[in-house]
C-alpha cells in the first residue's frame, strides 16, 4: 500500500472512530481490508472495505439488524462515499 493510501485509510478510520463515539462503545476495533479488494468496483470508486468490532451497552435488547442500522446511521455520509463495504460485529459487553 502506498503512503497516500495509508494516510487516506487512517483518516477514514479516525473519522469512523469519531462518529461511532456517539454509540459510547466500551471497545472498538476497525480494520481496513481494502487491499484485499484491489481492482474491485468499490475500490476503484474510492470506497474502502472495513471490518468493525464494536461493543456498546446501547445495543442491549436490540436485534442485529437494529444494531447495524444504528451504526449506519451514525456513519451517515461515509456509508455513501468512503465506505463501500463494512463487515460488522456488534455486541453488548455481556455478549463477549
Amino acid at each position: 500500500m502506498n503512503h497516500f493510501a495509508t494516510n487516506h485509510s487512517n483518516n477514514r478510520i479516525e473519522q469512523m472512530n469519531t462518529l461511532l463515539a456517539a454509540l459510547q462503545p466500551t471497545k472498538i476495533e476497525i480494520a481496513d481490508d481494502s487491499h484485499k479488494h484491489a481492482g474491485h468496483v468499490g475500490a476503484r470508486s474510492g470506497g474502502g472495505h472495513y471490518r468493525l468490532l464494536i461493543v456498546s451497552t446501547q445495543f442491549d435488547s436490540k436485534p442485529t439488524l437494529t444494531r447495524h442500522r444504528m451504526i449506519y446511521s451514525v456513519l451517515g455520509d461515509m456509508m455513501k462515499h468512503d465506505i463501500h463495504a463494512l463487515a460488522i460485529a456488534a455486541y453488548t459487553p455481556e455478549e463477549l
